[in-house]
């Protein structure tokens, strides 16, 4: 294959995007598959339906939780990075005008 033939670019970029179709099939199957059983199991789990749901409902609470405090921690990191990159930022303003001053002579 010459590497200037259109048709043969156009071969391998077909191949590469059946291809990548074929993991995404895969992974929604595979997917379906993990809902349908984990649905399965919890209608068939040895509990009483009240205890069952009542397990989703904390599980789901505590992932709720879980999430909500994952994001206050990641919000926090970001101001504390934020206020770092500005003072980072403001003390190389204040070197920068420093420099400029004493190359040009003037006084500190």
């Amino acid at each position: 294959m010459c590497l200037n033939d259109p048709r043969g670019i156009m071969a391998e970029e077909n191949k590469e995007l059946e291809a990548q179709d074929e993991g995404i099939s895969r992974l929604a199957w595979f997917m379906t598959g993990a809902m349908i059983g984990a649905t399965a199991a919890i209608l068939y789990a040895p509990k009483s339906g009240k205890d069952t749901r009542k397990f989703l409902s904390g599980r789901a609470q505590a992932g709720k939780e879980a999430v909500t405090e994952t994001t206050s921690d990641i919000v926090e990191s970001g101001r504390e990075m934020f206020d770092r990159g500005r003072r980072i930022v403001d003390d190389a303003s204040a070197l920068f005008d420093r420099a400029r001053k004493l190359v040009r002579g003037e006084q500190l």
